[in-house]
């Protein structure tokens, strides 16, 4: 019944497990371990014929098997997995389903493009990162035997819009599979698996966790997808602990109204730099001027929290404008209650040389802004006296 029901209905009661103490929410299992009245019954969860507790490191554990069915939900999917964090998720699923090859599509994290461009070679998977501008080279990819292209949309930092539908086509034609990383507009705004999208990615640390007190990763998908990923988490080490599935299925009871309000402040954010001085562009795909606004309008039902200006004068200016700013918190991360704000030169971005960063077009003005849950009126005055 939950598919049926709205966005925000699934974020309250998907999931969760009828309590014998009448707990309207999942309790915390704090437990590694679960016993079983015989070895027949143990034998029957091991063997997968009965659904049940087990092993917490398996993720066999109640709370986490609430909070997945609940991800599930949320995305549209039939199955979800959960991960210590994003990045976890990411090597889990490159590790499952990309060893005949990964193409990453766009700019993307810097953890991402390391991972792809760095260590998933070292362990003899070939991998390309292709530019937004270079969609033209996927197809000859995908026809020398690439298996998985992966792709953020938005894309960090620089909000690049992907057609979702034609990649995941094109990959398909090659009988390939897409994954996209919907972190930046979260399952509010976003649905990537009714556009063809074979998995979803998220860091769970970002929207989906929303308070900057947890660090998690989510996978979701059909089950035939998601579960040769599950060896893969289990060997690895990375199912999050009870306590953190516990924070973060809190944090999905409240998802849709964070995300809606922090889209509308972002609205009005980029609305109030665009034209000004010290500015010059303002990413954000809500803007009718943004290159991929048409197609953020059909694929998005609004345009998320997140957005990027350039400011004047380059990284020396950027520099002095986020040291100036005082309800912006200068601190990595994102999609928290609190509004903060990053270059990527410093933290996303920092491993990346000058020349790539160029090929990239990410300047060292740039200035990501994740905004959160204050007044927009009292974040575009922070601004403003920054930029003064």
């Amino acid at each position: 019944m939950a598919e049926r029901q709205h966005l925000s209905t699934r974020c309250v009661h998907a999931g969760e497990l009828l309590d014998a103490h009448g707990s309207p929410h999942t309790p915390v299992y704090a437990t590694t371990t679960f016993a079983f009245p015989s070895s027949a019954a143990i034998l029957d969860v091991v063997e997968g014929r009965t659904a049940g507790a087990l092993y917490t490191r398996y993720g066999l554990n109640p709370t986490i098997q609430a909070l997945e069915a609940k991800l599930a939900a949320i995305e549209g999917a039939e199955a979800a997995l959960t991960f210590a964090s994003g990045m976890a998720a990411e090597a889990a699923v490159f590790l499952a389903h990309g060893r005949a090859g990964v193409i990453c599509t766009g700019d993307a994290y810097g953890g991402t493009l390391e991972l792809i461009g760095e260590q998933l070679p070292a362990l003899g998977i070939s991998t390309h990162l292709l530019l937004g501008s270079e969609l033209d080279r996927l197809d000859g990819l995908l026809a020398g035997g690439a298996g998985l292209v992966f792709l953020e949309t938005p894309s960090n930092p620089t909000l690049e819009i992907f057609d979702i539908a034609d990649i995941a086509a094109r990959a398909h034609a090659r009988g390939a599979r897409l994954v996209v990383d919907n972190t930046f507009a979260s399952p509010v705004n976003q649905q990537p698996l009714a556009f063809g999208a074979d998995l979803v990615v998220h860091s769970a640390t970002k929207y989906l966790g929303g308070h900057s007190d947890l660090t998690a990763g989510a996978l979701m998908g059909p089950k035939a997808l998601i579960d040769p990923v599950w060896p893969w988490r289990k060997n690895l080490g990375s199912t999050p602990a009870p306590e953190t599935a516990a924070l973060l299925a809190r944090s999905l009871r409240t998802l849709v109204v964070r995300v809606r309000a922090q889209s509308a402040s972002a609205m009005a954010i980029a609305r109030a730099l665009v034209g000004h001085p010290r500015v010059a562009r303002v990413l954000y795909p809500g803007l009718e001027t943004f290159p991929g606004h048409a197609l953020a309008a059909r694929q998005m039902s609004d345009f998320g929290g997140m957005l990027t200006i350039e400011v004047q004068g380059g990284g020396t200016a950027a520099s002095a404008v986020v040291d100036g700013l005082r309800l912006f918190a200068i601190a990595p991360s994102l999609g928290g209650v609190e509004s903060l704000a990053t270059q990527p030169i410093t933290t996303t971005h920092h491993s990346m040389g000058p020349e790539e960063r160029a090929r990239r077009g990410l300047g060292d003005g740039m200035i990501r802004l994740s905004v959160g849950l204050e007044d927009p009126e009292d974040l575009i005055a922070d601004l403003e006296q920054a930029l003064r």
